[in-house]
């Protein structure tokens, strides 16, 4: 007997096991807030760092955060309204501070990058890239996913990692669309979106255009040891390495996400087929591609071109979205179809990101984590950075995890012998590659939006990804590196 009432409806039925999560989630959050003061955290230095009633708040609010969205009790949008909420009537941040993080730059970034994604699906530019790319790719769905990952981690030397997802979920959308399968969930769908968000990830590490993390990460760097980290020296030791994640995680989905058809008969010539029947590419078309493109050059130049450099990224790339309405290529329905869900996660992930920095909640983690291993050897202590910042960047702006993790490394390092160029380069590169929750970085949430895949089944088969990225990190410090003349130890 299946224990239910006879003739209950199905949206009667209660779902025990999504209260449950709901129930830890908030027994968790209860747990921290009203326990007891918890011990200050001691840097090598003797300096104190409380853990005030505002932090242990903060880690309530992240410990209930992460519980839900991870078993998805409620949409991810809502649990993010939640966080502010929380915050609110703990009276741990003042209100003005907590929602106007849910406007951050950052988020309008990410409502930016929708936009384009959703205008190159509008014009046929997605449909145009993708027959034309499964003409050279064929009909392998090995090679099909390569050719798609490939692509989308040469674009993020050029561009931002949230642009390329945005740019290329469509594009995977309309590649799926040739599946054969329909919209439902299969082991090509779930391997082609999150293999897109880890890919993202594992390009934006090459180079400074990738993501704002690493010039953050470099201004610490030359703040704490007086040296400079240049364009091409940055490259110089991630190219390699972010090369080597990028097919490694490719052998990872087709092994965790084996296709169930080796192959798509016919897709070549259905492909080509309906390239033809598109017909020649439209004005509307040529005029996306041309905002688009001058919009991401901008931005690129930011790095090279002085007078361009004080102007943020955000207030750029929010310069195409004006001109797609402008134009005539979007209009009011088009605003309505936005995924505001994954925009609203990522008003909740900004929101307690800086909860915790504020209140001191993330630098009393960071110290509390680094000085347990200040008597370790120096690898040790070196991977345990890496693995504290793959961490934390799955809950907060890798930017806040590399701010507040990368002073005191530094600060610790000499007294281990350990050079700081290996502590900068181990930490920018899991920094980059947060593989267990969406709010860890935009490609995730953005692949999420594809519907092949949940939450949980993210944060799972995130786990060996992780495992395989601290993996790499380890050959890295202990081989790579040092022959490509990276110093790692600085006596012994």
């Amino acid at each position: 007997m299946s224990g239910d009432i006879p003739g209950m409806a199905e949206t009667d039925r209660i779902n025990w096991k999504r209260w449950l999560y709901m129930g830890i989630g908030i027994l968790l959050f209860v747990v921290v807030y009203v326990a007891p003061p918890w011990p200050d955290a001691v840097d090598p230095g003797g300096k104190h760092f409380l853990l005030s009633r505002e932090g242990k708040g903060a880690l309530a609010i992240f410990l209930l955060a992460g519980t839900w969205w991870v078993f998805e009790v409620l949409p991810i949008g809502i649990t993010s309204i939640a966080i502010g909420v929380l915050q609110t009537l703990f009276l741990i941040r003042p209100v003005e501070k907590v929602f106007s993080n849910f406007m951050d730059p950052s988020v309008m970034f990410i409502f930016a990058s929708i936009m384009i994604g959703l205008v190159f699906t509008k014009t046929g530019l997605t449909k145009r890239l993708a027959y034309k790319m499964l003409t050279v790719v064929g009909e392998n769905t090995g090679m099909i996913m390569l050719g798609c990952f490939v692509v989308t981690a040469a674009l993020t030397h050029i561009m931002a990692h949230t642009a390329v997802a945005a740019t290329m979920y469509p594009l995977f959308l309309s590649i799926y669309a040739l599946y054969g399968e329909g919209s439902k969930p299969t082991k090509f769908g779930k391997g082609l979106f999150i293999g897109m968000a880890y890919i993202c990830g594992a390009g934006s590490v090459i180079t400074l255009l990738g993501s704002a993390r690493a010039p953050v990460a470099i201004g610490f760097f030359k703040q704490f040891t007086g040296n400079e980290i240049t364009f091409f020296g940055l490259s110089y030791y991630l190219f390699p390495v972010g090369w080597l994640m990028v097919f490694l995680l490719w052998g990872f989905i087709m092994v965790v996400f084996k296709p169930e058809k080796k192959v798509i008969p016919g897709l070549r010539e259905r492909a080509a087929r309906l390239s033809v029947e598109m017909g020649p590419i439209s004005r509307k078309e040529i005029l996306a591609a041309v905002i688009v493109f001058g919009c991401i050059l901008v931005m690129s130049l930011r790095s090279f071109v002085p007078f361009l450099n004080p102007i943020d990224k955000t207030a750029i790339i929010l310069i195409s979205t004006l001109l797609f309405f402008i134009t005539g290529i979007m209009d009011l329905d088009d605003l309505e179809a936005l995924p505001w869900n994954i925009i609203l996660l990522f008003g909740g992930a900004m929101s307690i990101g800086y909860c915790l920095w504020e209140t001191g909640a993330a630098e009393w983690l960071a110290v509390n984590w680094l000085v347990m291993f200040q008597k370790a050897s120096g690898f040790v202590f070196i991977l345990s950075i890496a693995f504290f910042i793959m961490i934390m960047t799955n809950f907060i702006m890798n930017v806040a995890a590399i701010a507040i993790s990368l002073p005191v490394a530094l600060v610790i390092a000499p007294y281990l012998g350990v050079a700081p160029e290996v502590i900068l380069f181990s930490a920018l590169f899991t920094a980059g590659m947060p593989f267990l929750l969406l709010v860890g970085a935009a490609p995730n949430a953005i692949a999420y939006d594809s519907r092949q895949f949940t939450t949980g089944e993210f944060f799972f088969y995130g786990i060996p990804a992780s495992i395989l990225m601290m993996i790499v990190v380890a050959f890295c410090v202990k081989i790579l590196w040092p022959l490509m003349g990276m110093p790692v130890l600085t006596q012994g």
